[in-house]
């Protein structure tokens, strides 16, 4: 079969019995009572038979590992027996297949020293239920006398607790009732120091919907909210599946629970008579809803991973309502938990099995918008990514995807030794003081270093082990000692006759088609090369060695620092357009000239926008051609801080270059660092500049460089007739898009405020 979703977690219900009479419990309070019909206890056939589809199951989709969840009822009463009889079971039968991670639920009433030595032998971690204090826990977790059970769930928690057990403790289960107190029910679970602490909406559907106090519709968010607000003032003392889901979802991640979130089930149910089906809380929706109609002795797990009402809670995005696709939430809430979404029909009787009884928004839809919006207001500040409105963060943190790429490809690099030679050389840079650390950095630094590496790392084009990324590696350790004037060997490998020095210049050693080795070092206040057999050559940094081309300079500034125009580096050639060749001297000086005028039109027209697209701003690279249509400049691929713009373009054109290029620049930058946007493409959004729906990422790109645009053009007469009223109509559009993070809606917010300014 393929397209199936392997199984990486199995609930293995090992009793069907309990010793509590939780009133709130699904497995015998609600709409299937199919427990009744089934063995007190898992039998060793079943286990044996279970343990060998598992084993199965992972040996075919290559799993490295699989959860084993043992459940119940309360899988306690199953003994200590029938419990090792598990665990020697699918110890044995996953040995060398996938690593096996057992797990147990439990009420603890029964929990004592003799389950947890049998739990510490095999490595079973466990989950306690706990609803908070005793007043909270009696409400519902009581003896069929209505006892309270408190006392002993207290006692086998500390037992847990204590060594040589305290690894095995898991977490503590809670089940929300909004009628207990939400401060006084997080206080008593964090007294407990759980590793994590799980809060659960109970069980409930549009035929049998929560209880709601006053009949409010978001009773169970503001109770969330409660807790969530406690638990940020005393400094969020243990971990909450629920609020880190929230966190990972917001920021563009995957979500932790499948409660929340769009990720795929990847869990069976192995009940104690070998029947397998669907995961259990589908039995609060009718008789019946969670069976498959297969079990472990006649039929494959995958069989079970094809079985449609599987399959529909692993369709993602497109497995969930229209009015869902459509709420920008959607990717935290993930359309809440599937059991929570079923409706029998108007014309169907409840417990219909028709396909449209899941394809309604959960019932806790309310809670739940409520709830995202809730953790997001209270937390968007501080969870939005820093490099969003600091320029220094988002250096430090493009430097340093520099250096982890770098670091990634010399793992790739394997009996090279002109590569391990200079990687040395680097190593000893960096250790030489303030002057060694700062040279490595400008090299790094240097926009194509990122373009040499991303072109080594893709096999598409030059591989790792290709000698031009040893050659390259040479000069860059080069430039960095030479840079920091320091007494290292740099000793380089050239080819064609020149090598170029990043962010130096390009030094000829032989006529062209030659290639051979050369030795760098820093010489009074220049640099000198020696190769055998000839005589030292001294040359640098400035101009006037037929041999040497530095790489040239222009200033937007007087007080701001030079940034390169840079015609040399032969990794340059990262934009739509092909670069220039080496500029003549006339060429450069012009060059120069137009940019000062460009960069004082931006200063007189949009002071602002002139100011932030120098920010960041390393490198100029001249572009072949004129100016196209709307004269915008480019950002490189992989070259951060890098600009190209044409060098035929006029002064206008150019300094349109400049700010559209810098806009671009800005937003490929943040977006390599930052997440802005998750689940690029599942939706297609109406574009004011385009004829067709475009992706969250086309349509923030367009309105980020047009919010600079209409500045411009406003400032130079030059505005088109509704270029305002198109922006607002994207800026809402975003403000409405399930895709972006809060970092990425908290750069709409500030597009916004730049838009206001525009138009004050």
């Amino acid at each position: 079969m393929t397209g199936l979703i392997a199984f990486r977690e199995i609930v293995l219900k090992v009793h069907s019995r309990c010793d509590l009479a939780c009133d709130h419990c699904y497995v015998y309070e609600h709409a299937d009572q199919s427990w009744r019909a089934r063995p007190k206890v898992i039998s060793p056939e079943v286990i044996a038979q279970t343990a060998s589809r598992l084993a199965e199951h992972a040996r075919t989709h290559a799993l490295p590992s699989v959860t084993v969840i043992l459940h119940g009822g309360e899988p306690l009463l199953a003994g200590t027996a029938r419990l090792r009889l598990v665990c020697e079971e699918f110890t044995r039968a996953l040995d060398g297949i996938a690593a096996l991670d057992l797990r147990m639920h439990t009420n603890g009433l029964q929990l004592s020293r003799r389950y947890l030595d049998l739990f510490a032998e095999f490595g079973v971690s466990v989950s306690v239920s706990l609803d908070g204090d005793r007043a909270a826990n009696d409400r519902h977790r009581r003896f069929a006398d209505g006892r309270t059970s408190h006392p002993l769930v207290l006692a086998a928690v500390d037992l847990l607790r204590t060594e040589p057990y305290r690894h095995l403790y898991q977490g503590l289960l809670c089940t929300i009732d909004v009628a207990n107190d939400p401060v006084a029910v997080l206080d008593a679970l964090v007294e407990l120091a759980p590793p994590r602490v799980d809060f659960l909406l109970p069980h409930a559907t549009w035929q049998t919907p929560p209880v709601r106090p006053d009949e409010a519709p978001d009773a169970y968010a503001r109770w969330l909210l409660r807790v969530f607000d406690h638990w940020d003032r005393r400094g969020r003392p243990v971990p909450v599946r629920l609020f880190d889901s929230l966190f990972s979802t917001l920021a563009g991640g995957p979500s932790l629970t499948e409660s929340l979130g769009l990720a795929p089930t990847d869990l069976v149910v192995v009940e104690t008579d070998g029947n397998l089906e669907q995961v259990d809380s589908l039995k609060s929706a009718f008789e019946g809803a969670a069976a498959t109609g297969f079990n472990v002795f006649d039929h494959a797990f995958d069989l079970v991973a094809a079985h449609p009402g599987v399959r529909a809670r692993q369709l993602g995005l497109a497995g969930v309502s229209d009015t869902c696709r459509r709420c920008p939430v959607v990717r935290s809430c993930g359309g809440g938990l599937y059991t929570h979404r079923y409706k029998a029909g108007s014309d169907e009787p409840s417990g219909s099995e028709a396909p449209g009884n899941f394809d309604n928004p959960s019932v806790y839809c309310t809670d739940l918008r409520e709830l995202v919006d809730g953790v997001e207001g209270r937390t968007s500040a501080r969870a939005s990514a820093p490099e969003l409105s600091d320029p220094a963060e988002l250096a430090g943190s493009q430097e340093q995807l520099t250096r982890d790429l770098l670091a990634l490809l010399n793992d790739r690099r394997t009996g090279d030794s002109d590569w391990e030679r200079a990687w040395r050389v680097l190593g000893a840079v960096e250790r030489a003081g303030r002057a060694g650390a700062d040279a490595l950095d400008a090299v790094l630094a240097h926009p194509f270093t990122r373009t040499w590496v991303m072109a080594c790392l893709d096999p598409g084009q030059e591989g790792p082990g290709a000698p031009r990324a040893a050659r390259r590696l040479t000069a860059l350790a080069a430039a960095a000692v030479l840079r920091g004037g320091l007494d290292l060997p740099a000793e380089v490998v050239y080819r064609d006759g020149e090598v170029y020095l990043p962010t130096l210049g390009l030094l000829r050693l032989g006529e062209p088609g030659t290639e051979g080795r050369a030795t760098l070092h820093a010489a009074d206040g220049g640099y000198a090369v020696r190769e055998e057999g000839r005589p030292e050559h001294r040359f640098g940094p400035a101009a006037g060695d037929a041999r040497w081309q530095p790489v040239r300079t222009w200033s937007p500034g007087p007080d701001a620092v030079p940034v390169a125009l840079e015609d040399l580096d032969p990794h340059r050639n990262c934009f739509a357009r092909p670069p220039r060749l080496r500029l003549g001297a006339g060429e450069a000086e012009e060059w120069r000239e137009r940019l000062d005028a460009a960069w004082a039109l931006l200063h007189a027209s949009v002071p602002e926008f002139a100011r932030a697209a120098a920010t960041g701003l390393t490198t100029l690279t001249p572009l072949a051609g004129g100016p196209r249509a709307r004269g915008w400049g480019e950002a490189g691929r992989h070259a951060p801080g890098a600009l190209g713009v044409p060098y035929a373009a006029g002064v206008a054109e150019t300094a349109l270059a400049l700010l559209t290029g810098r806009r671009r620049a800005g937003l490929q930058a943040l977006t390599e660092v930052a997440d802005l946007y998750a689940l690029d493409g599942e939706w297609q959004h109406p574009s004011p500049w385009r004829e067709r729906p475009v992706p969250v990422s086309r349509l923030l790109a367009d309105v980020h460089e047009r919010v600079a645009v209409e500045a411009y053009r406003r400032a130079t007469d030059t505005a088109e007739p509704g270029g305002l009223d198109r922006i607002n109509r994207a800026l809402d559009r975003l403000s409405g898009a399930a895709e972006l993070t809060s970092t990425g809606k908290r750069l709409v917010e500030q597009l916004r405020w730049e838009l206001k300014a525009v138009d004050a």
